[in-house]
C-alpha cells in the first residue's frame, strides 16, 4: 500500500510518516517604521518546506546570512513563525499552549554554535548540566547527581570537570558540555547550529565522531545546520540547500555532492577544498553580492548572480519540483 502524499504550496512532497514536518515556514523580523503601512521586514525565512524522517542526519547549508539558524530555532518555536507550521511527530507545536511547549520541549533541544557564550560563566559544569532536571523537575538530588555522571561519561569527560567553570575548559570540552546537557532530557530532535564551527579541526572531528556515535546510542534525530560542506557531506543522510530565506535544492547527500543541479549549490560544491590534484574540478565564482533579504529580487531571488539566468527567472519564483525519486530543486532549468 503506497503511502499517503501531500503536497504543499512549494510542490515538495512530506510523508505522513515523516517525523518532522514543515510547511511553509516563514520567519520575518521587523527592521524600520513606526506603522504598518510602512514597516519593513527581514524575510529570514520566506516560505520554506521540508521534512525530516526519524533517526535521520539533514544537513542545511548555504552561505552566511541565508536564514539557517533562523529556521533551526524557528522550528524549535525560540521564535514564534510569521507564518506556516511545524508538525513534531504528528503533533502541531503552533497549537500548543505555554505549559504544554515547556512539557514538549523536552523531546528537542539545540546544540549552539559558540560553546563559551551559551554556558553560565558563574556556574560549574555540576550546576549546568543540573539545571535542566530542576527546571523540568525530574528525579530527587541524588538521581541528578547520577544522571549527570552518566551524561559526563557519555561525552567522553572525567567526572572532575564537575567543579569547574566554563572558563577553565578548552572549547572542545565546552562544547562536550553543551551536548551533555541537550541530552540530559532524552530528547529525540537536536538542531545543531553550526556545531563545531568554533572548534580546531582536529577538535571538530572529535566532536562530529561523538555525535555519531550518540545518535546511534539514543536513536536521535539532527538538523545539522553548518556552512561547512565538507563535514555536512560526512555525517548527513540528506541536505537542503538554502540561499536567502529560501530552499532551492534537497535531496540524499549522495544526489547533492556528485550530481548539483541548482546553479547555487553546483558553487556551492565547486568550492569544496579537494586534494586529488588529478581530479579536473573547476570552480564555479559567483559575480555581486548577495541581495537584501528585507528587498529581495522578484522571481528567482538567485538569478542577480546566476549564470543560466534567462527572463522568466526575472519574472516568476520556482517552486520546489521533483526532478528524480526524492531530489528537489527550485529552478527554472528543470521547469
Amino acid at each position: 500500500m503506497k503511502t499517503m502524499e501531500e503536497k504543499n504550496a512549494e510542490g515538495n512532497v512530506i510523508k505522513d510518516e515523516d517525523f518532522i514536518q514543515v510547511k511553509s515556514l516563514k520567519q520575518y523580523f521587523p527592521v524600520s517604521g513606526n506603522s504598518l503601512l510602512n514597516r519593513q521586514y527581514v524575510k529570514a525565512v520566506d516560505d520554506v518546506s521540508f521534512s525530516i524522517r526519524k533517526g535521520e542526519t539533514l544537513g542545511l547549508v548555504g552561505e552566511s546570512g541565508c536564514g539557517k539558524s533562523t529556521l533551526g530555532r524557528t522550528l524549535l518555536q525560540l521564535y514564534v513563525p510569521t507564518g506556516g507550521e511545524v508538525i513534531f511527530d504528528g503533533q502541531k507545536l503552533g497549537d500548543l499552549r505555554k505549559k504544554e511547549m515547556k512539557s514538549f520541549r523536552k523531546r528537542m533541544q539545540l546544540i549552539f554554535q559558540d560553546p563559551s557564550a551559551c554556558l553560565n560563566p558563574r556556574k560549574t559544569v555540576r550546576e549546568i548540566l543540573m539545571e535542566p532536571y530542576r527546571i523540568h523537575r525530574v528525579g530527587t538530588e541524588k538521581e541528578r547527581e547520577q544522571k549527570v555522571l552518566f551524561l559526563m561519561d557519555r561525552v567522553g569527560l572525567e567526572s572532575y570537570y564537575l567543579s569547574r567553570y566554563p572558563h577553565e575548559m578548552s572549547g572542545g570540552q565546552k562544547q562536550r558540555v553543551g551536548i551533555a546537557r541537550a541530552l540530559a532530557l532524552k530528547p529525540e530532535l537536536i538542531v545543531c547550529d553550526e556545531a563545531v564551527s568554533a572548534l580546531d579541526v582536529s577538535i571538530q572531528a572529535q566532536v562530529i565522531n561523538l555525535l555519531e556515535q550518540l545518535q546511534e546510542e539514543f536513536s536521535l534525530t539532527y538538523l545539522f545546520i553548518s556552512h561547512n560542506l565538507s563535514i555536512v557531506h560526512h555525517i548527513s543522510d540528506r541536505v537542503a540547500v538554502m540561499y536567502l530565506g529560501k530552499m532551492v535544492e534537497l535531496g540524499s547527500d549522495t544526489a547533492i555532492y556528485e550530481n548539483p543541479c541548482h546553479p547555487y549549490s553546483q558553487a556551492l560544491i565547486s568550492a569544496i577544498p579537494n586534494a586529488d590534484c588529478e581530479k579536473d574540478k573547476s570552480r564555479i565564482l559567483l559575480t555581486g553580492d548577495v541581495p537584501s533579504p528585507v528587498n529581495p529580487p522578484s522571481g528567482c531571488r538567485f538569478h542577480t548572480r546566476c549564470r543560466h539566468c534567462r527572463e522568466i527567472c526575472r519574472q516568476e519564483e520556482p517552486g520546489l519540483r521533483e526532478i528524480e525519486p526524492d531530489h528537489y530543486v527550485a529552478c527554472h532549468l528543470f521547469g
